[in-house]
């Protein structure tokens, strides 16, 4: 059994939560409830005009604030470079995101393994209130990792303020052995669809710049279909993006082979959501080659 780095017998998840956050009053509470009895929780502040900071001192987090000027690192690589986290592992959470009792109890497990240096969680995606079963709205992030064997891929370093100042889909790269949790992170994605559109808004910057250029000395893992979950999904929208009509193509392919008519209406306001976005990054992408020429 490896020894735990500043262990403690009063914590039940001896880790080191990082959380990012901007404008989270709403979901945050629900979040570091779920927190209890780790080992220490910084909460990464974009200077929140709501009450953000001061719920996350009430439940003892730890407050940081991070000032985006552009470029890399964004907020989490740079509070894994910066921050004197405590413990060995490291579990990175939203807002809206919460651990179950029955994760934490596996995580508790996990960390005692020293043969895996990092975990995939999978996520229990709960949008408009439903918890979404089908809508191709379950995957897994690799959230859980030993300190130093984890950083996040890079996948585009000329990057600027109106790109979001958080990792939008780059993805943690671990050096080591890697394993499946089977207990999911409860993910509230959209309590509310303005909030939603906004954030997604940002990420269509991110993304449409993504895929329109390559830079020398990026690091990312490569679309492959025969890959892991990223790489599957990756070289999915890699496909759809050479597609005529390929907006409307990705709500059907969500919302009919994924069967998201199976969600309900929230299913059906998420596939939606999907593809609307899907229009946006291609739009984009248009109007960067416009300003090219």
């Amino acid at each position: 059994m490896i020894q735990l780095r500043n262990a403690d017998q009063s914590v039940f998840l001896p880790v080191s939560v990082i959380v990012p956050v901007r404008n989270e009053s709403r979901n945050l509470p629900r979040c570091l409830e779920s927190l209890r009895g780790v080992g220490e929780v910084y909460i990464v502040d974009s200077n929140s005009a709501d009450a953000t900071t001061e719920i996350a001192r009430s439940h003892g987090a730890k407050v940081v604030q991070f000032d985006y000027v552009g470029g890399w690192p964004k907020k989490r690589q740079w509070a894994m470079d910066t921050l004197p986290l405590a413990y060995d592992w490291i579990l990175l959470i939203d807002a809206d995101e919460a651990l179950t009792p029955e994760l934490a109890l596996e995580i508790r497990q996990a960390v005692l393994n020293p043969k895996i240096d990092g975990y995939y969680i999978a996520l229990q995606m709960f949008f408009l209130g439903r918890a979404l079963s089908h809508s191709g709205a379950s995957f897994y992030k690799l959230s859980l990792f030993r300190r130093g064997k984890g950083q996040f891929e890079c996948r585009l370093k000329d990057q600027d303020t109106s790109m979001c100042d958080m990792e939008v889909h780059e993805h943690v790269i671990v050096e080591g052995a890697t394993v499946w949790l089977k207990n999911p992170l409860l993910h509230h994605n959209a309590e509310s669809l303005s909030r939603y559109i906004q954030k997604h808004d940002e990420y269509s910057n991110w993304e449409a710049r993504v895929w329109l250029r390559r830079e020398a000395g990026t690091i990312e893992l490569p679309p492959a279909l025969f890959g892991n979950q990223a790489q599957r999904r990756r070289w999915l929208r890699r496909q759809f993006f050479n597609i005529p009509g390929s907006p409307l193509l990705f709500f059907l392919y969500k919302y009919v082979f994924c069967f998201g008519v199976l969600d309900s209406v929230p299913g059906l306001i998420y596939c939606i959501c999907q593809g609307v976005q899907f229009f946006h990054i291609k739009a984009k992408i248009h109007e960067l080659r416009a300003k090219k020429n």
